[in-house]
């Protein structure tokens, strides 16, 4: 008899066996990838971004696997990711990239947690907070050399020796982040590179981190003394114009829920947008844009057609969308695969099998890190190592 969860196991926790997807999670995979970034950084600290629940892989299980491979700074970008992190990793550094909410310094003090701060607004809010607390609590700055999204301009940051708030808490670190890193040839990495130099040429004996996890792979090597890879620690590829030199983290397989046989001149899925030109095989797979895979990657066209749009491996081939994604389910075409090496219960690769997330993200028509962010809690999690 199949067992499905009581209400006496663990929240949010599904079986494989009431699963529609499986979720491979190699902890190992990402510790290595952790290790080879860091032997890449040129001497610089490591560390690790674990926010938007450490890119689907799940806060609570990734960084205690990173912090047993060494891994001894995070960032994330909200305060309750923060929170997550700490009760998993006492000892470690975390900071809190979307800067300080008002009102917000006592939870930063009890949890020992370091927010970026972007504004005079927010530097003299901590300013104030730390001589309140009698103390020189620590905290990041953030300069933007580019992105126009967070932060002080450089003229700003040009003038930050001379605030007088800056005397009340301690700036553990400085830091920027690249507009376009993973091009290689952009004249704007140079740009801001030398930018934040001029900063940081203001301020000096205060750690920086430009680099993420494209930049570090940049010819000028702007590792500073922290960089800050995220993508990259779960097998997506920081340099796209060359092999990937990350091992993939993820793994993701749906169940077939039924097999069916369209007749030419039918359609399959919402609003007919995919038509059968000649006798096909679907297989309906339990994992919809609900469980986080894109509506973007629908297949709309005639069956033959070369579309942009998501694929499956099918008892190891490569296996069409046909029609639109559905809430709960995606249809396959499988007519190219023998009947008798595909069957109700069978899993399909969605991610896994030379399927690679950023090869999921091009025929979504986006990118590999919103194919991970997105992934659902209706899969079940099937975690590999991270026991050091």
């Amino acid at each position: 008899m199949t067992k499905l969860p009581s209400q006496n196991e663990t929240p949010g926790r599904i079986s494989e066996e009431a699963a529609g997807g499986l979720l491979h999670i190699d902890l190992d995979a990402l510790a290595s990838n952790w290790r080879s970034l860091r032997d890449s950084a040129g001497g610089a600290e490591a560390a690790a971004v674990v926010k938007a629940d450490a890119y689907g892989t799940g806060i609570e299980q990734a960084v205690p696997a990173l912090a047993r491979a060494g891994c001894r700074t995070f960032f994330v970008a909200h305060l309750s990711e923060a929170i997550r992190a700490r009760d998993v990793a006492p000892n470690a550094t975390i900071y809190v990239l979307n800067g300080l909410f008002s009102g917000t310094g006592p939870t930063y003090a009890q949890f020992d947690l370091r927010p970026v701060l972007g504004s005079f607004e927010e530097i003299g809010e901590w300013a104030g907070f730390s001589r309140a607390q009698g103390k020189r609590l620590k905290a990041a700055i953030h300069v933007d050399t580019g992105m126009n999204r967070l932060g002080l301009t450089v003229p700003e940051g040009m003038t930050l020796r001379n605030l007088p708030d800056l005397q009340d808490f301690e700036t553990a670190l400085l830091m920027s982040h690249f507009v376009s890193a993973e091009e290689h040839d952009n004249p704007l990495n140079q740009q801001q590179i030398e930018a934040f130099q001029a900063v940081r040429d203001t301020l000096p004996g205060i750690p920086a981190s430009l680099a993420n996890s494209s930049g570090i792979f940049l010819k000028e090597k702007p590792h500073c003394d922290i960089v800050r890879p995220g993508y990259a620690l779960y097998g997506g590829n920081p340099t796209p114009d060359r092999d990937n030199p990350m091992r993939p983290v993820v793994g993701l397989e749906g169940r077939i829920v039924q097999l069916r046989v369209v007749e030419p001149d039918q359609t399959v899925g919402y609003n007919g947008r995919w038509l059968a030109l000649t006798r096909r095989r679907i297989a309906t797979i339990s994992v919809g844009y609900a469980d986080g895979y894109p509506r973007s990657a629908s297949a709309r066209g005639k069956s033959g057609e070369e579309l942009l749009a998501g694929v499956a491996m099918v008892a190891g081939r490569p296996c069409p969308f046909a029609g639109n994604v559905s809430m709960d389910l995606v249809t396959v075409d499988v007519t190219d695969v023998p009947e008798r090496q595909v069957k109700r219960g069978d899993t399909v690769t969605l991610i896994g099998d030379n399927l690679t997330v950023d090869e999921v993200g091009r025929r979504a028509g986006t990118i590999g890190y919103e194919i991970l962010t997105n992934l659902g809690r209706r899969y079940a999690r099937i975690y590999r190592g991270g026991e050091g």
